[in-house]
């Protein structure tokens, strides 16, 4: 009598969910690096230092250097590089005026749906996916985790945005509905950010970089954005671990739903700082 095949092993917390696990097309040369840190940089240089003939022009460069490595290493970096491009036609900086509220907005849906639509119409793949759950409960560390967030939020984000001064380069609100389209545009760049950054630019870097090399350049990416928008003057020794982290979460749970909640939690405490900073006393919950 034939004997059993053993059963399948049982998923631990150790082990990456199967919908996170990059699906690189071929072996990518080291040199591809190249090119995917020029379009770190070029984003870096659009965002950060507002250079945009220079951070065009890198952009394009390393695209083409993409193409000579790699095929797929280019049409990988080309749609990265097709959301920094979408984005970098208009200036981020936090306004929540309604011809702006809407600018900005529309841009934004852009830069995730056209690189969205190339990779399922053009290419006729799924390299960018949104997967939503990974099928696995959340265990304990994560479900701490999420409570951990909004603490740690409410401790460093009012010292971090009123001793540094960041929080000037968010508007002075004094009406009602200037302060919902101020807490509904956090919220939502909040969730862009993990279309964008997390679900297209961290999964499309892990077909071809170890998790490490792909965080660290989607960082640069998630960062020099951020500090476009207004995390200025040390801010960023805030949003790149949390850049970071939200990388390897993503990796570690592979669900947007989890990643997402995490960063609205955080969001929520920076609307809340940011009205704190703006108008001492009327929220009294921070410490700062």
């Amino acid at each position: 009598m034939a004997t059993p095949p053993p059963p399948a092993a049982e998923p631990t917390a150790s082990t990456p969910p199967q919908s996170s696990a990059p699906s690189a097309p071929q072996p990518t040369p080291r040199i591809g690096l190249l090119p995917a840190l020029g379009v770190s940089l070029s984003a870096f240089l659009l965002f950060g230092l507002q250079l945009a003939g220079w951070g065009h022009g890198l952009l394009a460069l390393s695209l083409l250097g993409a193409f000579l490595v790699s095929r797929e290493l280019g049409k990988d970096l080309s749609l990265i590089g097709l959301g920094i491009a979408v984005v970098s036609v208009t200036s981020v900086k936090a306004d929540v005026d309604w011809d702006r509220f809407f600018t900005i907005g529309t841009v934004l849906i852009l830069a995730v749906t056209l690189p969205l639509l190339v990779d399922r119409l053009l290419l006729r793949r799924r390299a960018i996916r949104f997967p939503w759950l990974s099928g696995q409960p959340w265990n304990r560390w994560q479900w701490g985790y999420l409570i951990a967030v909004p603490v740690l939020g409410w401790l460093l984000l009012p010292y971090y945005f009123i001793t540094s001064g960041a929080y000037e380069n968010w508007p002075h609100i004094t009406d009602a509905g200037a302060l919902g389209r101020f807490f509904v545009g956090v919220n939502f760049v909040g969730t862009w950010d993990e279309l964008f950054f997390i679900c297209t630019c961290f999964a499309l870097l892990r077909r071809h970089f170890g998790l490490w090399t792909a965080n660290l350049l989607q960082a640069t990416i998630f960062v020099s954005f951020l500090w476009e928008l207004g995390y200025q003057e040390w801010g960023p020794l805030l949003t790149a671990p949390f850049a970071l982290l939200q990388g390897w979460l993503f990796t570690r749970t592979g669900s947007l739903l989890y990643v997402l909640i995490v960063h609205l939690l955080f969001d929520v405490v920076v609307f809340l700082a940011i009205v704190h900073a703006h108008n001492p006393g009327l929220i009294p919950i921070f410490l700062v």
